[in-house]
């Protein structure tokens, strides 16, 4: 199938944007050793090019949580199924959740509540995509943030359309 695609973020952009986050996370845990945790299966790339930049010691750990509910009724009352849960303790932990895109919010929170029931030592989000005009949970901080986009439908870098063009190098926008 062929897909019109523009590209939004290049690859040379992204890559500089991780550089400066895994910067700015190597500031903050100085000394430390931090627990990514991934949001499968969308951030999985993001997280392994930002693992690649840090230079603190480093935990892998991986969740997978999804939105259920009825299609025409999904943004405002969805529910959030965990499908995956994490492997290991975070109890005193630092924990890092490394997510591809925040929209509306809704799983993020529910995640954050959730990990925060383990008594980690921190737990802070960083995202690569952040679709503020997306948003139905208020304050909602993300502390490690690549881009701000409006409201397209996007791909590559992990972000899928039904499953494909995850493997693109950059961010494309579905025409």
């Amino acid at each position: 199938m062929n897909y019109n695609l523009e590209v939004l973020i290049t690859e040379e952009e992204i890559q500089k944007k991780v550089l400066e986050l895994a910067d700015q996370i190597n500031k903050d845990y100085a000394g430390e050793t931090i627990t990514l945790v991934g949001i499968l299966t969308g951030g999985v790339m993001f997280m392994v090019d930002l693992a690649k930049r840090i230079n603190v010691e480093v935990v892998f750990d991986f969740i997978d949580i999804s939105s259920y509910g009825e299609k025409a009724d999904r943004e405002k009352n969805s529910d959030v199924k965990l499908n995956r849960d994490l492997l290991f303790d975070i109890e005193g932990k630092n924990i890092l959740i490394v997510e591809d895109i925040v929209d509306t919010g809704k799983s993020l929170k529910y995640l954050q509540q959730y990990l925060k029931l383990r008594k980690p030592k921190t737990v802070k989000l960083c995202s690569l995509l952040n679709k503020p005009s997306k948003r139905l949970v208020e304050n909602l901080k993300i502390d490690y943030l690549g881009f701000d986009i409006e409201n397209k439908f996007v791909v590559g870098y992990g972000l899928d359309y039904d499953q494909k063009l995850r493997n693109l190098p950059y961010i494309g926008v579905v025409k």
